[in-house]
This record gives C-alpha cells, sequence and structure tokens, in this order.
C-alpha cells in the first residue's frame, strides 16, 4: 500500500469500505489529493452507489463536492451541527447581492452601512433583498444622481457558506 498513489490509495480505501455492501458508506474526503480526472470517476462511482440503494456519508471540505453529490448538508462549527436542509436551499438561498455603481456623486447617506468598498463615486455594496435593489436606484433617480455603470451578481457558494459560519 505505501507504494500506491495517492489516487490509488483512495481506490483501494473505497473498495474496502464495500467489500461487505454495507447499507450506510462513510467516505471521508475521498477525493483529497487526486488529480481532476480520478476526482470525477469517484464522483461517477459515489452516485451509482447511491443509486443502487446506499446512503453515503461523505465529509468534504470542497464546496463543489457537497453541491455536486450530495441531497443533504449538515455544516458543522466545532463539532456542532448548524445548518442542516436540502442542499439547493443551503447553497442557493441566499438573496445577498453584491452592487457594483458608478455614480456621478456621492451615494446617499442611508446606503453607506452597506458599503463593502468605494473609490471616487464608485461603491461596491451589499443589499439583501431585490427591493433593496429597486430602493436604492429609486433613490439614486429621485437625487437625480447619473448611473455611469451598474451591475449586480450573487454571492459565491464560499461567501454563503463563511457568511453561515460566521452568523449562526
Amino acid at each position: 500500500m505505501r507504494a500506491l498513489s495517492g489516487g490509488m490509495k483512495r481506490r483501494v480505501l473505497v473498495a474496502q469500505a464495500l467489500v461487505h455492501r454495507p447499507p450506510v458508506i462513510v467516505l471521508d474526503e475521498p477525493t483529497a489529493g487526486v488529480d481532476v480526472e480520478l476526482r470525477q470517476s469517484l464522483w461517477a462511482f459515489i452516485r451509482r452507489l447511491n443509486q443502487d440503494g446506499h446512503t453515503i456519508l461523505l465529509t468534504t471540505h470542497y464546496l463543489e463536492e457537497a453541491e455536486t453529490l450530495c441531497n443533504r448538508l449538515a455544516l458543522l462549527r466545532q463539532g456542532e451541527i448548524i445548518a442542516l436542509d436540502h442542499t439547493h436551499h443551503l447553497l442557493k438561498n441566499s438573496h445577498e447581492h453584491c452592487i457594483h455603481i458608478s455614480l456621478s456623486g456621492s451615494l446617499p447617506e442611508m446606503w453607506h452601512p452597506n458599503i463593502q468598498s468605494s473609490t471616487h463615486y464608485h461603491y461596491t455594496l451589499t443589499l439583501h433583498s431585490t427591493e433593496a435593489v429597486e430602493m436604492l436606484l429609486r433613490e439614486c433617480r429621485e437625487r437625480r444622481l447619473q448611473i455611469y455603470d451598474f451591475t449586480t451578481s450573487r454571492p459565491s457558494r464560499e461567501d454563503v457558506f463563511l457568511r453561515m459560519m460566521r452568523t449562526a
């Protein structure tokens, strides 16, 4: 076993776990240290095991892996579950918007608590609803501020995860 590569060791460990066809399979970081091709192969194999009726308990630090393979996620902080829900609810149910806006003047003061960064009338803000985005634009129009540039984006999986770990 010592002479095997990291990827081959992972394959052997998964094979050992399956010898007795257990109903529940615990996989701890199954793709850590493997190349992209092997990772894709292991993901397909894990999906097949689940389709064949095995319950898979997967621990991972890779959010992409959790989102790809899991129906439900439990987030742990210091050994305690801080969130447990369907994967798409946990990772995609963020209502936050990251706003980048360039104006002809200063952003109205009521929006200053939302500013993440600013440079000479260009602002990056975090807003917590679509309604807040609409209010921001309405306030700028009412103050006759010209909008030179405006983009919006959603937080990444990592942003959502970090926010949940801080606030839960």
